[in-house]
Order: C-alpha cells, then structure tokens, then sequence
C-alpha cells in the first residue's frame, strides 16, 4: 500500500432543517459578525429566510455578499474580501453551489492571512490563516464543502484552482430543504457531476490514491446511482434529496484527496469559453472520456460498475468496464441532459481552441488512467459534439 494523506472538513452536520438553528450551529465557530455568501437568485427564492431568521435570533449581525455568479471571476473573490474587511467580519457563511462556497473559501483565506490572490493558486502554494469558515451547499454535485479546492476563472476563460488543506472549512452543513427546490435539470447536471468525481477519484493514478478515498467514491456511487432518478424527477422526496447531498459529500472527500483528470480538463474549457454550467460541462464530456480511457481502464471501471448500477453485477469483464460507460450514457439520456456540445451552441469550429485549453490543465491530466495528446482531446471534443 502507498503512503498517503487524507484530509477533510472536521465536523460534518447531515440533517433536515438544519438551516432553520443555522445561528447556534455557527456562532460558537464564525463569532458575531458575520459575512453571508450567496447568490441573487437563491435570495430571491426565499432559501435563505430560515437561516437569516435564525442567525438574527442568535444576535449575529449579517452581512450579505449575494454577487457570485458561475464560473466566478476574481473580480467576485477580490470584491467578496474587500466587504469581509469593511463589514469587519469575524467569519463567513456560505449558502449556495460550488461558485459561492468557492468564493468563500479563497476570500476567507485572503482575507484572513494578507496574501496576493495570485500567489495562492496552484498546489499548497497558501500560508494562510483563513478566516472561520462554514458552508452549506444547496446543489448535490462539487462537494465543495469537504474539499481542500477552489476553482477560479482567470483572464477571459482560463480557470485556475488554488488547493491547500487550509480551504477546507470549518463545519459543512447539509440539509436537504436547501435542495428541495431545484429544477430537474440542475439536479440531473449536479448529481452526474458528484458522479464523475466517484469515478475519476476512484480511476486516478495520482500517488495519493488511497483505499479512504476508494471506499469513500464505492459509497457516493451507491448513494447516487439509487438516488439520482428519484431526485430528479420527484423533487420533493427528502429522502432522495439528503442521500444525494451525502453522495456528493462522499464524492467531494475521495477526490479532494485522489484528485479528478481529464472529464475535468475538457470541461473546463466549456465552461470558460460559454458559461456552461460546471456539472453539464462534465455531462457533455463523460461518456467519450471513459471510452478513450477502457484500454486502459475497463478492469478499474468493472470494479465500481455495480456500485452505481447493481445490474451489471452479473456482466463479466472486461464486458462489465464497457457495460458501466454506456450506462453512464444511457443515464444521461433518461435524465435528459443535453447529449452534445452543439446542443449547449458551442460552435465546431471552436473544437480545436477548446482542445489547446484542455491540454493546459497539466494539473488534471497527470491523473487520468490513459495519455491524452492535444490530437486525442480532439478527437473526443468532436465526438462529444
């Protein structure tokens, strides 16, 4: 067995409704002066009334930073530290998706230890401290609030991620009530995003692959793929709801310590370049990404293959390997996630810059089971298409 590290957020609180005693929960660990991250739509929506309620009720005054938008800028990072720093604020709350707690955690660290927001990107480049920091996500798909990750778009359309142990935060919060409302799409796009990091943690050849974050994806990938039809289309089953916010938990803390690869690489250039939403962008890319990896990886795909789909227990390999990527297919289908990149009005002819975008995510890459050339990105660009 390898040497490895494994870290994640210290305290973890599942439970429905926990947002309406949100006050308690955070200010023995934020303190009284409190800087809220969301954004617009969620506080038009009403999600965040219990919690206002409950953290008024505590005596913590609250300040509300509802500007994140998706695929957050540094703009929304730098903006977000300059309102911690006027509102004087002894911690951060975050309510919302991977953009929101993202912008938190990076803002909560720069404007707790001084640094320059561009010497943090990349690998435990951060010396911190951060500020207090809880989050509480209202999508079931980055598990963002247990992982030591932030993804940041840089420039017009490149994203860079800033990693260090010190983003994790301090309490994560789960409560389904905050996910109850969510249109099928955006579950279906999340849930199969939570997915990929199962299967591209489980698959990585990082050297910090351990059998923690193993049996963590096995988990989320059993919690998902039982949970996701349901969440989907029956939006108001709690049940479903919370076992799909623990799956993505679960995903979140195996690829924050074996780290995702190439559906990330490629899709982070759809996002970038036109503002796809993350989990559709990993959608859109998945199954052509698998199926380029089987030479290499159908053995490590077989292995997981029943935990999301229990009827391919009985197919045996190296069939079962191709069974699990059609299946994947096939899942998007039936959720009706859009099957291609031209459904999303991305044009053909931005496949190759696209693909040069790809290859610089060197980060992601070094991790996937099979090498990928800027040709090979390509070719899987167009047959996403």
């Amino acid at each position: 067995m390898n040497d490895f590290i494994f870290s994640t957020t210290k305290t973890i609180i599942s439970q429905v409704g926990a947002t309406a005693r949100i006050g308690e929960i955070v200010k023995p660990v934020l303190g009284t002066r409190i800087l809220l991250v969301t954004d617009a739509g969620l506080r038009r929506a009403g999600l965040l009334d219990p919690a206002l309620a409950s953290l008024a009720a505590s005596g913590i005054a609250v300040e509300i930073f509802d500007n994140v938008v998706a695929d957050p800028p540094e703009e929304n990072v730098l903006s977000l530290v300059a309102s911690i720093r006027d509102h004087k604020a002894t911690g951060v709350l975050a309510i919302g998706g991977g953009s929101p707690m993202d912008v938190a955690k990076v803002a909560a660290l720069i404007a707790g230890s001084g640094e320059a927001l561009p010497d943090v990107y990349g690998v435990n480049k951060a010396k911190g401290p951060r500020l207090p920091l809880v989050l509480a996500p209202t999508t079931a798909g980055t598990g963002s609030e247990v992982t030591p990750v932030a993804i940041i778009t840089t420039g017009e359309a490149m994203k860079s991620g800033v990693v260090s142990p010190l983003l994790l935060p301090d309490i994560a919060v789960l409560d389904a009530e905050l996910t109850v409302g969510l249109p099928p799409a955006v579950t279906a796009a999340t849930g199969i995003d939570a997915m990929v990091h199962a299967i591209e943690s489980y698959a990585s050849t990082s050297a910090n692959n351990n059998p923690i974050s193993q049996g963590l994806a096995r988990q989320a990938l059993r919690l998902l793929g039982a949970n996701i039809r349901e969440a989907t289309f029956n939006g108001q089953n709690r049940e479903a709801r919370a076992a799909m916010l623990l799956g993505a938990l679960f995903a979140g803390q195996a690829f924050g310590n074996s780290p995702v690869a190439a559906v990330h690489a490629l899709a982070y250039p759809i996002g970038g370049h036109f503002h796809v939403p993350h989990g559709l962008s990993n959608a859109l890319v998945l199954a052509p990404v698998l199926r380029f990896n089987l030479p290499k990886a159908a053995h490590v795909y077989a292995e997981i293959a029943a935990d999301a789909f229990p009827e391919l227990a009985s197919v045996a390999e190296p069939a079962r390997g191709e069974a699990f990527v059609e299946k994947l297919a096939d899942l998007g289908r039936d959720l009706k996630v859009p099957q291609g990149l031209h459904e999303v009005q991305i044009p053909r002819d931005a496949l190759p810059m696209m693909a040069r975008d790809a290859m610089k995510q060197t980060r992601l890459l070094v991790n996937n089971p099979r090498e990928m050339t800027e040709a090979d990105v390509l070719a899987i660009y167009e047959e996403a298409f």
